[in-house]
């Protein structure tokens, strides 16, 4: 883990605990820096990771990497049951701030903190690729989803035209982290994510290991062109 003057970040290995404190270290002004990057996207994204998830009323669904619990608050408005669940106590503690009534727990991926076949549906979103074994977050993912149920994966992801391609990792590599710096209260933290999405698998590839994981009737779609992507699946 590089640590600079600005803070600190984690490195492509995505030690846990490098992890976590560096996601406690942009807490304060994550959902903001977020809507700023993504040019206000972040929030049609969680809307679509909702309707894909298609709950209804009553039914209990699971939140993975919630952080400040923006994307539960959102799934929560469907009527179900919504509990999102963190590894970084900042990000919690931001969230419960400013989100008192959505129930916020600690707990790593690779280590739900609930009993088997639990949730009628479950979700994670732009955290699945900070997850130091994302195979095995699929698995645990499944393990606490009853059989029928629904999983859906919102993660940034490979662009489908090239020339957009091209555009899009430039300003990942180039100007995202310089944006941060105005918004963000930990801008290295963004290098970091940065060179996560630019080294995560593309959509066929992301769709092979969730069907390996577990899950069946695995289906993508593309969301801003490809930059993000809904990966969609039943647990089996």
């Amino acid at each position: 883990m590089s640590r600079t003057p600005q803070g600190q970040r984690a490195g492509l290995d995505k030690s846990p605990p490098e992890v976590a404190a560096m996601f406690d270290g942009v807490a304060a002004r994550y959902d903001l820096t977020n809507t700023v990057l993504s040019f206000g996207q972040d929030r049609s994204w969680r809307r679509a990771t909702r309707a894909a998830l298609g709950l209804l009323p009553g039914e209990r669904v699971l939140d993975v990497g919630a952080g400040t619990g923006v994307s539960t608050q959102e799934l929560a408005r469907s009527g179900a049951y919504a509990v999102g669940v963190d590894l970084s106590q900042g990000m919690l503690r931001a969230g419960r701030r400013v989100r008192p009534e959505v129930p916020l727990l600690a707990g790593d991926a690779l280590r739900l903190p609930f009993a088997d076949a639990s949730f009628d549906a479950v979700t994670i979103s732009f955290a699945l690729r900070n997850v130091n074994d994302p195979d095995a977050a699929l698995r645990e993912l499944a393990r606490v989803t009853r059989p029928g149920g629904r999983l859906v994966v919102c993660e940034f992801s490979t662009p489908v035209n090239q020339a957009f391609r091209t555009v899009y990792l430039s300003y990942l590599m180039r100007s995202l982290p310089t944006v941060a710096r105005t918004v963000s209260s930990n801008p290295d933290a963004y290098v970091y994510l940065a060179e996560s999405i630019r080294a995560w698998p593309d959509q066929a590839a992301l769709a092979a290991r969730v069907g390996a994981a577990g899950w069946g009737r695995v289906a993508w779609r593309n969301l801003t062109g490809g930059v993000v992507a809904l990966h969609r699946a039943v647990r089996t």
